[in-house]
């Protein structure tokens, strides 16, 4: 030292190494107030999927399913088939906010709400989800409120709507998944004065199955190609709803698998499989835009359930006392009040193929529904019924968004929000968009949809 003062200083002698230590712990506590920033990191991501990721099939059985997938001889009315709704030109969907079921015309954006004594009643509640991954091992819940999981408390295997009437001997979940839709008035199954099977389901769900196997029975190729398959189905009397059931759930499993998109290449070790701006969009994924909480794992879902806010419109899943329509979504299930308004965290690959986006198709663009994400409350106020797409009928025109009108409902829905706030620029959402583009994989259907099935209906 030189002894002479410098600007600002005391005089006295430097602290030496205390000064400077307490220096350091001063910055660090205001460090430690300022809002924390997620980075990306290498670790985040998740292994790639493979072969091995999924359940074992019998191609036997999956060449029946695809006939049966396509067959409208398990519908009510013999009008519509499981490939209506989840068709291979529409990624496994059927391109609709909400769907029109049983009645309906068309396929897609071309799709009517049917005409003369066919028109249908009500729109399908829900959007139609993709089929993409789902024979995958780690699935142990499914439909957007989770109303069928694997748990054997009924001693089938299974927590589902059929309680005990599930039938034992079903191969997975997604067997079970594909009884479902078959009894649904508004899917499948028709109206009761139209049919006795959409009689049947309001009875009991497992009179329904019976009377479809009895059609089944009576169609000589698909007794052949259950033999062939199963050396127990010797006689007609053999066959039974297992049998179809494993059938379409096998041929879902092995049609629809998607592992080979660019972020799969990225995950398997090819650097240059993602763009600069998809690689920018999945650092904003796995970091600061904080979508892999929910949207984690090889399955890109944590198959939990969370409220995010999107509009209501449409019919709704109405419970028993509701006094109006609406969806309620798990609450419905669980009766539990904390799962009001939750859906399950849909799993991503392809996803931009399989708009519209949500639970009810709110969105019509990938970038809409991650804008809503982002910001729930915000979105859900902005948002208006111009902003989806509908089939046009005018007799239902006046209810569609009866829910979505009352102030008292839309305020349940802004209450009950699980995501908070991310701010991200405009071309940060892009890139984001970018990723979630880059998770569109080569394979569209093992398969593909036939020509013509054994029943000799025509295949939509």
């Amino acid at each position: 030292m030189d002894g002479k003062r410098r600007p600002g200083w005391s005089g006295e002698e430097p602290r030496g190494s205390g000064f400077r230590r307490a220096l350091i712990a001063a910055a660090v506590v205001v460090m430690a107030t300022l809002p924390a920033v997620e980075a990306f990191s290498a670790q985040d991501l998740p292994p790639p999927l493979t072969e091995a990721d999924f359940h074992e099939f019998d191609p036997r059985l999956a060449q029946i399913g695809r006939l049966l997938f396509y067959d409208p001889v398990l519908s009510g009315n013999r009008n519509i088939s499981c490939g209506t709704c989840h068709h291979h030109d529409l990624a496994s969907g059927d391109g609709l906010a909400l769907g029109v079921g049983e009645g309906g015309e068309g396929l897609g954006s071309k799709r009517s709400t049917g005409r003369g004594a066919d028109l249908i009643e009500k729109r399908v509640p829900r959007n139609a989800p993709g089929l993409f991954n789902l024979g995958a091992r780690e699935i142990r819940v499914l439909f957007h409120d989770g109303r069928l999981s694997i748990e054997d408390i009924f001693g089938n295997g299974f927590n589902s709507p059929a309680e005990e009437y599930l039938p034992k001997g079903l191969k997975g979940i997604l067997a079970a998944q594909a009884l479902f839709p078959l009894a649904s008035e508004t899917e499948m199954a028709g109206n009761p004065e139209e049919n006795k099977i959409a009689g049947a389901a309001y009875d009991r769900i497992d009179y329904v199955w019976p009377l479809l196997v009895e059609r089944v029975r009576a169609i000589p190729a698909y007794l052949d190609m259950f033999r062939g398959a199963d050396p127990l189905v010797e006689t007609a009397g053999d066959l039974t709803i297992v049998h179809i059931a494993n059938a379409l759930g096998d041929f879902i499993n092995s049609e629809w698998r998607s592992m080979d998109s660019g972020f799969d290449r990225y995950l398997a070790g090819d650097a240059a499989a993602l763009s600069g701006k998809a690689r920018a969009g999945m650092e904003l994924f796995y970091g600061k835009a904080k979508c892999a909480t929910c949207h984690s794992g090889p399955l890109m879902t944590d198959q939990d359930f969370h409220a995010l806010a999107l509009p209501h419109f449409g019919p709704g899943r109405t419970r028993r006392f509701d006094p109006y329509v609406r969806d309620v979504g798990r609450m419905a299930e669980s009766d539990r009040l904390e799962d009001a308004y939750r859906f399950r965290t849909p799993m991503l690959r392809n996803v931009a193929l399989t708009g519209p986006w949500g639970h009810n198709g709110a969105y019509a663009t990938l970038e809409g529904i991650v804008r809503h994400h982002l910001d729930p409350v915000s979105a859900l106020d902005a948002w208006t019924p111009e902003m989806v797409e509908l089939p046009v009928d005018n007799r239902l025109a006046g209810v569609d968004f009866i829910a979505f009108e009352d102030n008292r409902e839309r305020e349940r829905l802004r209450s009950r929000v699980d995501i908070e706030p991310v701010g991200l620029a405009d071309g940060e959402i892009l890139q984001l968009v970018a990723f979630l583009e880059a998770l569109t994989g080569e394979a569209k259907g093992r398969l593909g949809r036939p020509a013509s099935v054994p029943s000799g209906l025509p295949v939509d």
